[in-house]
């Protein structure tokens, strides 16, 4: 073998490789942008559901790309406050829904309702005491979410499912409610029925 055909040899086999390679980042590239990526989870506003310390979650991005993710799920959104920023929230209402929120629970339980418009999500963080979320910046253009978050990797010993949180609805609220529900016995004539 002449030393052309030596080097005509390197050079395929190096070719063949490097498409192996190239053809690998191209499938982790589709993958991390359109179906499931790893996301970082850290900070006190989705306490108890996270710890504040580093958390590993993947958040697949096909449900909030085809309109499915829906209350109580929660998500990765883009910030609409810093584009730069991600943040992790959980959905309380979804266009149409009548929300009812504490604006200030760490001072007072007074509550405001609103209708979320049409385009946009609710978002909270499940720790309303500390969480910067929809009751700060308003509703969310449903554009800025980034994906759904479903499995928890790591810490290991929390390794599984996120599903969603089965009742979405703000003490105060409940707090609210109860009075009404309180006075309807009293009084037998109002009936109050809390939907989740």
């Amino acid at each position: 073998m002449s030393l052309f055909q030596q080097w005509a040899f390197i050079v395929k086999e190096a070719l063949d490789k490097s498409i192996v390679v190239a053809k690998f980042f191209c499938a982790l590239h589709v993958t991390n942008t359109y179906l499931v990526s790893p996301v970082l989870v850290h900070g006190p506003s989705m306490l108890p559901t996270f710890n504040m310390t580093n958390e590993i979650v993947l958040s697949e991005r096909i449900s909030t790309r085809t309109g499915k993710a829906g209350s109580g799920h929660v998500v990765v959104l883009r910030s609409p406050e810093n584009p730069r920023k991600i943040v992790t929230k959980r959905i309380v209402g979804k266009e149409g829904d009548n929300v009812t929120y504490v604006v200030d629970p760490k001072f007072s339980d007074r509550t405001e309702s609103l209708v979320v418009p049409k385009g946009h999500v609710w978002v909270e963080g499940d720790n309303i005491y500390n969480s910067h979320d929809s009751r700060n910046f308003g509703p969310v253009p449903y554009g800025l979410l980034q994906g759904r978050v479903f499995w928890r990797i790591w810490p290991a010993a929390t390794f599984g499912s996120i599903g969603k949180r089965p009742e979405t609805v703000d003490p105060a609220y409940k707090k609210l409610m109860h009075s009404y529900s309180h006075r309807a016995k009293v009084t037998s004539c109002i009936k109050v029925t809390m939907i989740y």
